[in-house]
């Protein structure tokens, strides 16, 4: 593993512990995640999968609400701190380029805040994956960053240093990107515009079999 996928694996290998305590509230406090996620899992009727899922925190309030869920990320120390909190839910190491999950395996895909650090040119392969991975009628929920620059960032969560390239696109930039790797785009909520970076969540889903 090399350039950009090295660099984000070993930073957020530095932050795991400082993340962790940083999001863990992150859904009891932010009512629109909560509503997101209650929507995901309502049209979900299968298993599914939290791709980038950190230290599991969304995985868990998912599997609360009833979801076969799995969580995978690129950081070992990531998996390693959700095994430990949440020893009831499936976590493996895995990258989003090359998901080891079978074709049509899945009927949900959720990708919180983690393709912010896929580059442009990764992006298109990254949504093959997630197609590839769905059923027909499976849906696919990213959380994104709003904005038109990518800049490199070199600490974070608790000043610990890092260096990892954040994403910023904007919502036509995005769902042009999620149609041409096959998806029908149903609904996309921006969230707090007002904000010096505001956040946005797109909800697409794969057309079912005519």
């Amino acid at each position: 593993m090399t350039g950009w996928l090295a660099d984000t694996r070993t930073s957020y290998d530095t932050v795991a512990s400082s993340y962790a305590e940083i999001v863990r509230d992150a859904v009891t406090t932010q009512p629109y995640l909560r509503t997101a996620l209650a929507l995901f899992a309502g049209q979900a009727d299968g298993p599914v999968v939290d791709v980038g899922c950190g230290p599991g925190h969304f995985t868990a309030h998912l599997a609360s609400l009833g979801l076969d869920v799995a969580g995978v990320d690129l950081s070992p120390s990531m998996i390693e701190l959700a095994r430990e909190a949440y020893p009831g839910i499936r976590f493996e190491v895995g990258s989003m380029t090359d998901l080891r999950l079978g074709d049509a395996s899945v009927a949900g895909v959720l990708a919180f805040w983690s393709l912010i650090h896929v580059p442009d040119d990764a992006v298109p392969g990254v949504l093959g994956h997630f197609h590839r991975v769905l059923r027909p009628g499976g849906r696919a929920v990213i959380g994104y960053h709003v904005g038109d620059e990518s800049r490199l960032k070199t600490q974070g969560y608790g000043g610990h240093p890092m260096k990892v390239h954040v994403h910023r696109r904007r919502p036509e930039q995005v769902g042009a990107l999620v149609r041409d790797a096959g998806f029908e785009i149903e609904a996309e909520w921006l969230l707090s515009p007002d904000d010096d970076v505001p956040q946005a969540i797109l909800f697409a889903r794969r057309p079912p079999l005519r």
